[in-house]
């Protein structure tokens, strides 16, 4: 299995890059999506990076529209759409598939890291979450009904 932090990564401005820039911090990798019923989660999640960002936590939001069509903008409009309705201030990148043919090679490692109920790797839905620890290693894997708050004793574990 490749190195989380050399698999490159697309920011909302299209500017290519890799994750080694968080190497050392404590990650919760989200797929996110802006017209969900879980996109409420957004305020929780920016209240976490809140909490932790200078404890080492970096929150990481990857756009996907693969269900029910939740998140038709383009990178920039979803961007301007979080920082307007949830003051999103954690980096958000460019809009990506994580399951199936053209599934983005950071989701099908942490697919395989840490998978789903009874094996599955799929993911099922937005807002699937994923706990990586200072090494690059998936801790955990989290529904996406399993609000962000919930989280905080496995972050403050790993910090």
């Amino acid at each position: 299995m490749s190195d989380i932090f050399t698999i490159p990564v697309q920011a909302n401005d299209g500017q290519e890059s890799t994750l080694a820039q968080y190497k050392g911090k404590v990650l919760l990798i989200v797929n996110t999506a802006s017209k969900c019923g879980f996109t409420p989660q957004y305020k929780g999640l920016e209240d976490l990076y809140q909490k932790y960002k200078d404890k080492g936590l970096v929150i990481l939001g990857f756009p996907c529209n693969q269900f029910g069509k939740q998140e038709p903008g383009s990178d920039s409009e979803i961007q301007e759409f979080c920082t307007l309705n949830y003051g999103v201030s954690f980096p958000v990148y460019a809009k990506l598939d994580v399951n199936g043919a053209d599934a983005h090679p950071l989701f099908t490692q942490l697919k395989k890291s840490a998978p789903g109920i009874l094996g599955t790797e799929g993911i099922k839905w937005n807002f699937t979450k994923f706990l990586v620890n200072r090494e690059g290693e998936v801790v955990n894997r989290y529904a996406p009904k399993d609000k962000p708050e919930s989280l905080a004793e496995d972050i403050e574990k790993l910090l």
